[in-house]
C-alpha cells in the first residue's frame, strides 16, 4: 500500500457539492444566490401567488358575485332513481342509511327528494328535503313522507 494508491471507505464520501464552503469548493462566494436582492438573503420565502412586484393574477381579476356561507347544500335525488332502489332493494323505508348503502348519498349529505319520473311505490320516504310535485306523488302512491 502506497500513498498514491489510498482510497476512502466505500459510503464514506458523500458525492455532492457543498454549497458555501469556500471559494476553492466551486460553490462559495455568494454561494449560487447571486448579487444581492431579496432571494440572496437568509430567510427569503416567497408569498404564494408573488409574480416579482407584478400586480398578482388574484388581484387583477375582476371580482363580482356573492359566495353565501350559510348555504345548505343538498344530495338532489329523483323520484325514478327511488323506483329504482324500491324495487332492487324491497325496502319498506327509504332513509339516509339505505341510500348511503347504495351509494346514492353519503351518510353526511343533506338530502332533497325532486319529483321527475312515477312512483307507485307504497313506501316511507325520509330525508331532510322534499320538492312539492315529490311529495304529491309519493303520498298519491301511498307512501308517507318524513322530513328529518
Amino acid at each position: 500500500m502506497k500513498l498514491d494508491n489510498l482510497t476512502p471507505a466505500e459510503r464514506s464520501v458523500k458525492n455532492r457539492k457543498r454549497i458555501a464552503r469556500g471559494t476553492g469548493s466551486g460553490r462559495g462566494g455568494t454561494s449560487t444566490r447571486g448579487h444581492k436582492g431579496a432571494k440572496s438573503r437568509s430567510g427569503y420565502s416567497r408569498k404564494i401567488g408573488f409574480e416579482g412586484g407584478q400586480m398578482p393574477l388574484q388581484r387583477r381579476i375582476p371580482k363580482f358575485g356573492f359566495n353565501n356561507p350559510n348555504r345548505v347544500e343538498f344530495k338532489a335525488i329523483n323520484l325514478d332513481v327511488l323506483t329504482l332502489l324500491v324495487d332492487s332493494s324491497k325496502a319498506s323505508i327509504i332513509d339516509l342509511e339505505v341510500l348511503s348503502k347504495n351509494g346514492l348519498a353519503s351518510k353526511n349529505d343533506k338530502v332533497k327528494i325532486l319529483g321527475r319520473g312515477e312512483f307507485k311505490s307504497k313506501v316511507e320516504v325520509r330525508a331532510h328535503a322534499f320538492s312539492s310535485s315529490a311529495k304529491t306523488a309519493i303520498e298519491n302512491a301511498g307512501g308517507t313522507v318524513t322530513i328529518l
